[in-house]
């Protein structure tokens, strides 16, 4: 017969081996991660790690000097009328290209062909005046001579002539100008190049004071690519300057994939901006088939310099720690040491080496993620070491492939 302190100490105990089991499992574990592992590690050394390598080389490097640049026409004209007037007539069409000199627009001329003729009329009517007064005056000489008047009239008879001399010359000071206005109602292309989208229509009154003008006209063969150089770049590109060098440009697209011009390099600006400690460059490229577009943001690249016989390695095999640059050197023994180097120039596969790796070392390029001072590699072309099938395979020469055929090998031990 079970009593009623029977049916409340069963669970009691139960709970009570529970607890114990778990505290069985977790010493158990707790040795397997202190005493199990340890053993586990001295009993055989870490798997070697499959490589890619590559040789340290001499190679001529070139030294550029990479930045975004703005494109720049060589001259920029807006196109405005000298005088006010209508819109006669349009003599261009939008995106054109012009050559200087070109009829682009007609003001209405009409008014100042008028002017003109005045003009012309009053020069007329001076010149009549002012013969008269000379024939008067050479009259009034004449009896001067004789004795015949006085000499205040001669006098007076010259000051008027000379009066108008005066006259005839501002009349035809105004027939010049009348003539000038008259030509520029026709408005012409101050530079040959390319024409934007025009501002006015026909009927349209405009006067010289318009912001927009009539029309913009940009040079874009040749054209320039303003950039700014760092300071401390300037005593390196002055150095080149002064030797009678010419500095190789090339205008590459945002992406830096294509390249749309080659040209040289042009000038500098005459001081530096305090505010970036930069100074603003000019290249110069030639653009016939218009690759490079006015205010269009491009990668330019200016070649400074070429490091002659420089120890060069693959980008991929430089590693950044804190310790700085370093990279792995291949041993005899297939272990890697760790070399701290010190970097110089680069392109898009190779790195100088400025000091720290002599020509010929061997360095890691792949698979150098998991590895430390001392550890063991193995190259692609080795045999595999042990009977293990899935390990042979798992030496492709790529670390994935590597890591996948270990993870196999496992899966089958259990």
């Amino acid at each position: 017969m079970t009593t009623g302190s029977d049916r409340f100490l069963r669970p009691s105990r139960r709970n009570a081996l529970i607890a114990l089991a778990a505290l069985v499992l977790v010493g158990l574990a707790a040795w397997y991660f202190t005493h199990g592992k340890t053993a586990s590690s001295r009993s055989g050394r870490r798997p070697a790690t499959t490589v890619g390598v590559a040789k340290a080389s001499l190679a001529n490097m070139p030294v550029s000097l990479a930045e975004i640049g703005t494109v720049q026409p060589v001259i920029t004209a807006t196109v405005r009328p000298q005088l006010s007037g209508n819109v006669f007539s349009i003599h261009f069409t939008e995106g054109q290209a012009v050559r200087k000199g070109q009829l682009l627009v007609q003001i209405d001329p009409r008014p100042y062909r008028l002017a003109l003729s005045q003009a012309q009329a009053n020069l007329t009517r001076d010149m009549a005046q002012l013969n008269l007064a000379k024939v008067d005056l050479n009259r009034y000489r004449t009896l001067l001579a004789q004795d015949s008047i006085a000499r205040q009239q001669v006098e007076t008879q010259a000051a008027t002539a000379k009066q108008f001399e005066g006259t005839v010359a501002a009349d035809q000071a105004a027939v010049g100008a009348a003539k000038l206005n008259l030509a520029y109602t026709a408005v012409t292309a101050p530079v040959a190049g390319k024409i934007g989208l025009r501002q006015v229509d026909i009927g349209n009154y405009v006067t010289p004071g318009d912001t927009n003008g009539l029309a913009v006209i940009t040079q874009a063969d040749p054209i320039d690519v303003s950039f700014a150089v760092p300071q401390n770049q300037l005593p390196a590109i002055q150095r080149q300057i002064a030797s009678g060098a010419s500095l190789p440009a090339v205008a590459r697209d945002q992406n830096g994939a294509t390249i749309l011009a080659q040209g040289r390099f042009l000038t500098f600006d005459n001081q530096i901006d305090a505010t970036s400690g930069t100074v603003k460059a000019k290249a110069r490229f030639g653009n016939a088939k218009g690759t490079l577009f006015p205010n269009q943001f491009v990668n330019i690249s200016l070649l400074v310099d070429t490091l002659h016989n420089a120890v060069t390695v693959p980008v991929s095999a430089v590693r950044h720690g804190a310790q700085g640059d370093f990279v792995f050197v291949l041993q005899p023994d297939k272990t890697v040491k760790l070399q701290v180097v010190k970097t110089g120039p680069s392109d898009t596969a190779k790195i100088v080496i400025a000091s720290g790796l002599p020509a010929g070392a061997t360095v890691i390029t792949e698979g150098a993620d998991s590895l430390d001072d001392g550890s063991t590699v193995t190259l692609p072309g080795d045999k595999p070491r042990g009977a293990g099938g899935s390990g042979g395979g798992g030496a492709g020469g790529h670390k994935g492939k590597h890591h996948r055929a270990s993870a196999g090998g496992d899966g089958g031990g259990q």
